[in-house]
């Protein structure tokens, strides 16, 4: 997916996700994220956009965590809507600004700053599902952005199967060549995943077999593989070793 598809992308799930939040319950607590509220939720998002404009405006030379970085506290709630537009705008100049193949603070191998335009793209997308679950409103996703978001996970996967990371460790997907296959009907796309001893392998494979094999259209499948739909949901279709597919949303929850 081109990096000018996912800008446009990042503003236009920030606009979804002030729509729905609109007129909601702040307080209200969100199923897929219980520990958090509405606004908490919300600010998650927004803070992230802001944070990461600052540190690419900077033009570091080395690393920068979020905790460094000082913003404006995010507005009263029933302004925040707003605020997510200006934080995803805000990112997407900044981007543009210093070009997204520019190096910059990342906290993956992916040192460019067009990391953050796909990373926090999907952010939204897979949080605004959450804040539809919490105020009872329809969700859905376009099917390319869906797959890119299937795409963009297991690449994470991949990373942190391999090197420990303190909050996205994922070296307990380690294995011993057992196989999943993710395959989307809308659009049709496929992944085999292959669990390795030294980590995880990615490839995308429509025809291949594998030990467990899930189907559904790619807007069903990334919220199953983050958690945000059952894995016996209907929309799914999971043949083989169901218990693999169990195993790895586990050990892949954020």
């Amino acid at each position: 997916m081109s990096h000018d598809r996912l800008a446009g992308a990042l503003v236009t799930e920030a606009d979804r996700f002030g729509a729905v939040i609109a007129g909601a319950d702040p307080d209200a607590r969100v199923p897929t994220c219980p520990e958090w509220t509405l606004r908490d939720l919300t600010c998650h998002v927004g803070v992230a956009y802001h944070k990461s404009a600052v540190i690419i405006a900077s033009r570091p030379s080395g690393y920068v965590p979020f905790e460094a970085v000082t913003i404006d506290e995010p507005p009263a709630f029933e302004a925040l809507g707003g605020w997510l537009r200006d934080g995803a705008e805000r990112l997407v100049a900044a981007v543009a600004e210093v070009g997204p193949e520019t190096p910059t603070s990342t906290w993956t191998p992916d040192r460019r700053a067009g990391f953050w335009t796909r990373r926090l793209t999907h952010e939204t997308v897979v949080h605004r599902a959450d804040a539809a679950f919490a105020t009872g409103t329809p969700y859905d996703v376009d099917a390319d952005l869906a797959a890119d978001g299937i795409s963009e996970g297991l690449d994470l996967v991949v990373v942190f199967s391999r090197q420990q990371h303190p909050a996205l460790d994922r070296t307990s997907l380690r294995g011993t060549g057992e196989t999943l296959l993710f395959r989307a009907t809308e659009p049709e796309v496929a992944w085999l995943v292959r669990r390795t001893p030294s980590g995880v392998e990615v490839s995308e494979e429509a025809g291949s077999e594998a030990d467990v094999v899930v189907e559904g259209r790619a807007a069903d499948l990334l919220l199953a593989l983050t958690g945000r739909l059952a894995a016996d949901d209907v929309r799914l279709a999971v043949s083989g070793d169901a218990a693999l597919f169990h195993h790895w949303r586990e050990q892949t929850r954020f």
